[in-house]
């Protein structure tokens, strides 16, 4: 049986997006190598499929197939748009038709029955990758089976939370990690 893991960068006061810019602009000044590399062979290690909401999945499909060819990227970068490339990916979506990306399946209709159907099936972990409306119909449906999580370590004062209003969870710490820029990775399991 797969798990599915929400795998999102959240700011100490609990927003995963700022709405300002990008929404996620601050993110960058907790990158770095240490990070990055940790989350390869650690974070990512057990990874086979990435879900998406549409948004984010157009943002990432948009970024993330031009990086082979900008000479301005660095190798790591390079080496995640490969692996996110030719990883299995579903977009949850009612509007989109065609993808247009490699890998890519549309989840629409009854979705909480296609997740049960993945979640079934042998494989790796379904990974739900920075799209926070979507982890809140997951929590809502009771599909999220752990956190995994980096604390950045800034206020942006308001955005979208990574908890719907009145989720009530109870979680089991499996993991922490404290890197160089101060962001902290906690991995958590639903209780």
């Amino acid at each position: 049986m797969r798990k599915v893991v929400a795998l999102e960068h959240v700011t100490l006061d609990g927003f995963v997006d700022s709405h300002t810019g990008s929404g996620f602009e601050w993110t960058h000044r907790g990158y770095s190598e240490e990070l990055a590399e940790y989350g390869d062979q650690h974070i990512r290690a057990d990874v086979d499929a990435a879900l998406y909401g549409r948004r984010t999945f157009e943002g990432m499909r948009d970024f993330w197939s031009t990086v082979a060819d900008n000479p301005e990227m660095g190798a790591h970068e390079k080496d995640h748009a490969e692996w996110v490339t030719e990883v299995d990916k579903y977009v949850f979506s009612n509007t989109l038709k065609e993808p247009g990306w490699n890998n890519t399946r549309v989840i629409s209709g009854d979705a909480a029955a296609q997740v049960r159907a993945l979640k079934a099936q042998d494989g790796g972990t379904l990974s739900i990758y920075a799209s926070p409306k979507l982890v809140h119909w997951f929590i809502a449906e009771g599909l999220v089976d752990e956190f995994r999580v980096m604390i950045h370590p800034l206020t942006v004062g308001s955005g979208t939370p990574l908890f719907p209003e009145k989720a009530a969870l109870n979680l089991n710490v499996l993991e922490t990690k404290v890197f160089d820029t101060g962001v902290v990775y906690a991995r958590y399991q639903i209780a």
